[in-house]
């Protein structure tokens, strides 16, 4: 009976809530949303493909949830914008930001173009500092949470995914400052770490020229679901926890790249060079 009534509460904590999700049409992101409405949410999907994001909607619609979808581009700061002003004029308020909106490369930097890395850095962090600039003076009205998707890579650094981890890096950073910032404005900042998970993420990481690789480096069956990670991030946003690292490989990863750095070196290096068509020699 207990846990009828906790799950009853919980419900009850995200009635009425807006909650935007960055990337929303596919992968985490959409998992998110209908995770996030069948708790009682009002949601908001963007993405850059239209047919992507009418498709979630029709999908999301279909389990009752009330969602709006926006075609916007996480790294052009005005479609931000544009974002934050089409929510507030359907729901009147902003609850919760997930930052979610993602993309990955595989490449050595040696071979790497330096334009890969800028566009990585504006979708990744730029992205998120967009989004977040636009909605925070409505989630500090709200008190509510601002989420950043990171990873794992924003602990460690993963050879072949320069960029990829110094993105996350930067969103880890930028969260930790912000968090502080806002310490006094009760509004929750989360980071997110969900290790490795079954999504669309590496199907289209960018190659040394920008080329979409189009196809998985890794054996992704005994990965963790989008769903299972949604679950965990709705249950982090309820309890407003600082940080979340998922699956025992990532936890394990974090607590020995802190206290065994160069034996991560190694152990990093042999993991990642047995990948499908590894950059690593």
């Amino acid at each position: 009976m207990d846990r009828v009534l906790a799950a009853v509460n919980k419900k009850k904590q995200m009635k009425s809530k807006v909650v935007i999700i960055t990337g929303g049409s596919s992968g985490i992101g959409k998992a998110c949303a209908e995770i996030f409405g069948k708790a009682g949410a009002k949601i908001v999907i963007s993405g850059r493909n239209k047919e992507s994001l009418l498709q979630a909607k029709v999908d999301l619609q279909a389990k009752g949830i009330e969602v709006l979808e926006v075609v916007a581009d996480a790294s052009i700061e005005l479609d931000n914008e544009k974002l934050i002003k089409e929510t507030l004029q359907q729901f009147g308020r902003i609850d919760v930001l997930i930052n979610n909106a993602g993309i990955s490369m595989r490449a050595l930097f040696n071979d790497a173009d330096v334009s890969v890395i800028k566009k990585v850095m504006d979708i990744n962090f730029y992205g998120m500092v967009y989004a977040t600039k636009q909605a925070l003076p409505y989630i500090i009205q709200s008190k509510g949470s601002i989420v950043g998707m990171s990873s794992i890579a924003g602990y460690r650094g993963l050879p072949g995914r320069t960029g990829y981890s110094a993105s996350k890096f930067a969103m880890q950073g930028f969260l930790e400052s912000l968090r502080t910032e806002l310490l006094k404005k009760e509004v929750h900042v989360l980071t997110a770490c969900p290790g490795f998970t079954t999504s669309n993420i590496r199907t289209n990481s960018l190659s040394k020229d920008g080329a979409v690789h189009g196809e998985t480096s890794m054996n992704e069956e005994k990965m963790m679901s989008a769903e299972e990670v949604a679950e965990a991030i709705l249950k982090a946003v309820q309890k407003r926890k600082r940080d979340l690292v998922l699956t025992r490989q990532g936890k394990l990863t974090v607590f020995m790249n802190k206290w065994l750095p160069g034996l991560m070196d190694k152990i990093v290096y042999n993991h990642m060079a047995k990948e499908k068509d590894s950059p690593l020699r």
